[in-house]
């Protein structure tokens, strides 16, 4: 089945100008991102990276790593928007789309690949999610004190599908003091940014406007959920050093002083 990995990457940013070209430790954060996705694609002949932008120097710094770029009108809102647009700008239709947050380019290891994977074995949408250890469930509580509305968790089936996500940390723990006490991770799962779809799937998100709960959460694949459509999540790996996405210049700063400390994790171009 046909595939396009879709990186949005649109100029006004209003906390970060023109994002996709800011460097960070010498390179863009755009190239960064189109090395990952091609480390991630591999030799897979049947998928195609495009970078959908709204800007022709994002389009010609695109092209300059040898990466396509499409022109996508300014208008659209959302990197789901810009990525269905993108879609259909192909010569021929693809069957799957990932979109792939152009402002988080130290996503886990694998992450776009197991997306691209369940696709392929028949999931109307994908995503990845993280099991969180213990350590790791107390810094995201601790960070949620200062910024509750960032990091979101997820609630997932045993074979992988989503029950529902939330900025909140879900589920909720009765007896944590034994279950700490007998098993290494914790019940918690953190979801990573990133998805992909089948194109009608695609085509009913988009189609639809924003609902209920997504609107009140500020999560808009809750609006899958009550479309109905199901979401299969799946697991994959922490991240060598957990950035989340690239919004301000502090993430900048930050991402470079976790860069200098543990190494770069971005393959070459």
């Amino acid at each position: 089945m046909s595939l396009l990995v879709v990186i949005p990457a649109r100029a006004g940013s209003s906390r970060l100008p023109r994002k996709p070209l800011r460097l960070i430790a010498g390179r863009t954060l755009l190239h960064r991102t189109v090395a990952m996705a091609r480390s991630a694609i591999g030799v897979q002949s049947d998928v195609s990276l495009v970078v959908a932008t709204d800007d022709d120097a994002i389009a010609d710094h695109a092209r300059a790593a040898g990466c396509e770029a499409v022109m996508t009108d300014s208008a659209i809102a959302t990197g789901s928007g810009r990525a269905l647009a993108a879609a259909l700008a192909q010569p021929a239709l693809p069957e799957l789309i990932v979109n792939l947050q152009g402002d988080s380019p130290f996503q886990p290891q694998g992450a776009l690949a197991a997306v691209i994977a369940a696709l392929r074995t028949g999931a109307q949408v994908a995503t990845p999610v993280i099991a969180l250890d213990w350590a790791a469930l107390d810094a995201l509580r601790d960070h949620k004190t200062r910024s509750p509305f960032s990091g979101t968790t997820c609630a997932r089936a045993p074979d992988g599908r989503a029950y529902w996500f939330s900025k909140t940390i879900i589920p909720a723990i009765r007896d944590e003091d034994r279950l700490r006490v007998t098993q290494p991770l914790s019940p918690v799962w953190r979801h990573v940014g990133l998805y992909g779809y089948s194109l009608d799937a695609l085509r009913r998100f988009e189609d639809c406007p924003p609902t209920a709960l997504e609107q009140l959460e500020g999560l808009e694949q809750l609006r899958l959920l009550e479309l109905g459509l199901p979401v299969t999540t799946v697991a994959v790996d922490p991240p060598s050093f957990d950035s989340s996405g690239i919004d301000t210049e502090a993430d900048i700063a930050r991402v470079e002083a976790l860069i200098a400390r543990h190494g770069d994790p971005t393959p070459p171009l």
